[in-house]
């Protein structure tokens, strides 16, 4: 849509209200319940403790600043995402220079542990462009744009459908405005609608169906913690898919409708 990062702010402030507050009030009622039971963190049995000579004593600044430093350089340098994200990596080593016998071996680690998330997200971006190109991707896009109501609300439902089948919300949401972005541009200039909330309400959408048991990210999630799909996805589904998705339709329905 040709918009930055920080495209509706107004939105973007509200959705983190709408959909956080809900997560975090089931998640507290969540423990409190598990609490009750008698459950409490198992240690992974495969975890090796770290053999150092001496064991970092970390700053608070040394969570915070990294992630000051990806907001500014991504919201108000206006870098790109990766420069973003580069620039809190390097904050966070020379914060730690000191601390480079622990840095070198985490950085090793993080390099092979990514290569699971890689591929499992690709999987995922690559089963979408398989759904694109079948025959009835033609008709879920045409029923998209001849949705009745606001164009924010067609677009939601779309972004939202897409990221479900292709278990990821970059690839849901790509393929979806690849397709349908022109012509939501073409009808929110007649219709007077700032391209920014298309840009977020489409990046609110992505957020939903996207971790059906089949997303990349659940799948790392659980490889990593050794949990399975029964153990801990029903807490997964309710923050990071339930909520978000009311949350999505109802924001785009509401904005579409009064704002």
């Amino acid at each position: 849509y040709g918009t930055e990062a920080t495209a509706a702010p107004l939105l973007s402030i509200v959705s983190c209200i709408v959909i956080g507050l809900p997560a975090l009030v089931w998640l507290q009622m969540d423990i409190n319940k598990g609490r009750k039971q008698g459950l409490h963190f198992e240690e992974d049995p495969l975890f090796v403790e770290p053999e150092t000579e001496e064991k970092p004593s970390w700053h608070w600044l040394s969570g915070l600043l990294p992630i000051i430093t990806v907001i500014v350089l991504l919201n108000i340098v206006k870098t790109h995402i990766v420069v973003a994200l580069l620039g809190g990596i390097i904050v966070c080593i020379v914060m730690n220079l000191k601390y480079y016998k622990v840095i070198l071996p985490a950085i090793s680690k993080g390099a092979d542990g990514s290569l699971t998330a890689i591929m499992n997200t690709s999987l995922a971006v690559g089963f979408g462009s398989v759904v694109k190109a079948v025959p009835g991707f033609a008709l879920l896009t045409e029923m998209m744009l001849n949705m009745p109501g606001s164009i924010l609300f067609s677009e939601a439902v779309a972004v939202n459908v897409l990221a479900g089948a292709t278990g990821s919300a970059s690839g849901g949401m790509s393929i979806a405005l690849t397709a349908l972005a022109p012509k939501y541009l073409e009808i929110a200039q007649a219709e007077g609608i700032d391209p920014g909330v298309l840009h977020r309400i489409a990046s609110i959408s992505s957020g939903g169906l996207d971790t059906l048991p089949h997303n990349g990210a659940v799948l790392t999630l659980l490889a990593v913690s050794h949990c399975t799909h029964k153990q801990s996805y029903w807490g997964v589904c309710v923050t990071t898919c339930i909520i978000p998705v009311v949350a999505s339709l109802a924001l785009a329905l509401i904005w579409g409708m009064f704002i």
